[in-house]
């Protein structure tokens, strides 16, 4: 009776949770702007400007990232409230219930909206691609490519940082440049450099646990399916829920 270490611990993982929701609703928020334009909410989870009428507020995500601050509030105060006490029940612990169950409503309420948004959530592919060509963004393959191909890092690293100052004075990507452009820079770079200059073989190289390579997006995405399903039916071996899970 002395303590309310459940209530603590609760609101604790109810903070983490919150922390990373909320971090998660600032790049919606962010890819929802004028300036990014990567994704589009639906008219439902956003209301529009009081007094702009083109805008269109991202008002679910702004609302989660908010209530982070109110939950970690409650972790504070039932912090606070436990500090000063003696090793016995105090009427201090009537304050304990306030900040436990608004904890538990903010949560569940906040995980609801995530999961009616996220799924709703359309991307646009081809602004997110192309935002994702600029500033050079696979000139660390580059690097990758040559220590592969015998080069220490440190000279592969200098190497790297001509052929992009090389790009930015003739308004090139690396993986727009002709071979003989980048067999300046290094003798060693060969036809297969484009293999790893691309987007698509930057995220492809990156092939194992926790990488970027499709294979493993996959695979991690799978991972996740059946430890749901095991939750949901603790009897069931995840091989076996794997079909209903990828369906």
């Amino acid at each position: 009776v002395s303590d309310r270490d459940f209530a603590i611990e609760f609101t604790a993982f109810a903070s983490l949770l919150l922390m990373h929701l909320s971090r998660m609703s600032e790049e919606l928020v962010l890819w929802t702007s004028a300036q990014f334009d990567f994704i589009d909410l639906p008219d439902r989870f956003c209301t529009g400007s009081s007094i702009m009428p083109q805008k269109k507020n991202p008002d679910v995500p702004e609302l989660v990232r908010g209530k982070s601050g109110r939950v970690y509030g409650h972790l504070m105060g039932l912090l606070t409230l436990m500090k000063s006490q003696p090793l016995a029940y105090n009427k201090d612990n009537q304050e304990d219930k306030e900040p436990l169950f608004d904890a538990v409503d903010t949560v569940k309420d906040c995980l609801k909206a995530f999961a009616d948004m996220v799924p709703a959530i359309e991307p646009k592919k081809a602004r997110m691609a192309e935002a994702a060509r600029r500033g050079f963004s696979t000139a660390t393959d580059l690097a990758d490519y040559l220590v592969r191909r015998g080069v220490a890092f440190r000279d592969a690293h200098e190497i790297v940082g001509l052929s992009v100052a090389y790009g930015l004075k003739q308004q090139k990507d690396l993986s727009e440049m002709s071979l003989e452009e980048l067999r300046q820079f290094s003798d060693v770079i060969e036809g297969d450099v484009f293999e790893v200059l691309t987007l698509e073989g930057s995220v492809a190289a990156r092939n194992h646990i926790g990488g970027t390579a499709p294979d493993q997006v996959r695979a991690a995405a799978q991972r996740a399916r059946d430890a749901l399903a095991l939750m949901e039916n603790p009897m069931e071996s995840p091989m076996e829920s794997a079909p209903e899970a990828e369906a």
